[in-house]
């Protein structure tokens, strides 16, 4: 493997934009992500059955729809909807959704219908007797959300939510369907322009290992330092 093209020509600087953008949709994926994961939980919770059974549907079918099937939906269906509604206000032609806000609604949506079976689950582990306490004492819903399940909970959901993120990371590849130059779309075009496609793979590959490591290691901190907190307040 020749790896000099990385550093005497404009493919390095090129691949490290790359990563950058990787990062940008996979960060604003996941919050959106976890918007929708939250909005889910909540629904499914509320004991309102017109609002738990739409969530219910919508995480059955995200969660069984191949990822790269929902990309394409988004993409083409989402333009076609937009027009649709533009007509309305006498628009006529075609409105194209930029690859970047595909790839974060896409892969938001898919992250949010993971995330909430983590929070509900987070929610559901958090012990009963705490927020019979809690609610003893006077404290409001709200309060007790804030103060009691909500941290508990999200002690609970972050290793859950740490192996979602991780999986975002990862999902973003797919966005190069739609033209997103992202580190595989990045990859693929330096591959193919110096004809040494197994390099720049493996270039990929080292750093998406770049980010999912020094992702572990970040959230392996979190971690430890919330459940910290944690004790500290129960003590």
């Amino acid at each position: 493997m020749d790896f000099s093209p990385l550093w005497e020509g404009v493919w390095g600087a090129l691949m490290l934009r790359a990563m950058g953008m990787t990062l940008l949709v996979a960060c604003l994926a996941f919050l959106f992500g976890q918007a929708v994961g939250l909005g889910l939980t909540l629904a499914q919770l509320s004991g309102a059955r017109v609002l738990a059974r739409p969530a219910q549907v919508y995480g059955t079918i995200v969660r069984g729809v191949p990822e790269l099937l929902i990309i394409y939906l988004i993409f083409f269906g989402g333009s076609n909807t937009l027009g649709w509604f533009a007509a309305w206000f006498g628009h006529r032609g075609y409105i194209e959704i930029s690859p970047m806000a595909t790839g974060v609604v896409a892969i938001g949506m898919i992250c949010g219908a993971y995330s909430s079976e983590v929070l509900r689950g987070a929610i559901a582990a958090v012990p009963r007797g705490q927020v019979e306490a809690a609610t003893a004492f006077g404290m409001s819903r709200f309060k007790r959300a804030r103060r009691i399940t909500g941290p508990l909970a999200l002690r609970y959901a972050l290793p859950g939510l740490g192996n979602i993120w991780l999986t975002t990371i990862k999902e973003t590849s797919l966005i190069s369907v739609v033209g997103l130059v992202e580190i595989m779309r990045q990859a693929g075009i330096a591959g193919a322009s110096t004809r040494q496609p197994f390099t720049y793979y493996v270039v990929a590959a080292a750093i998406y290992l770049l980010l999912t490591g020094g992702s572990v290691l970040a959230l392996g901190r979190v971690e430890r330092l919330f459940g910290r907190g944690t004790v500290a307040r129960r003590a």
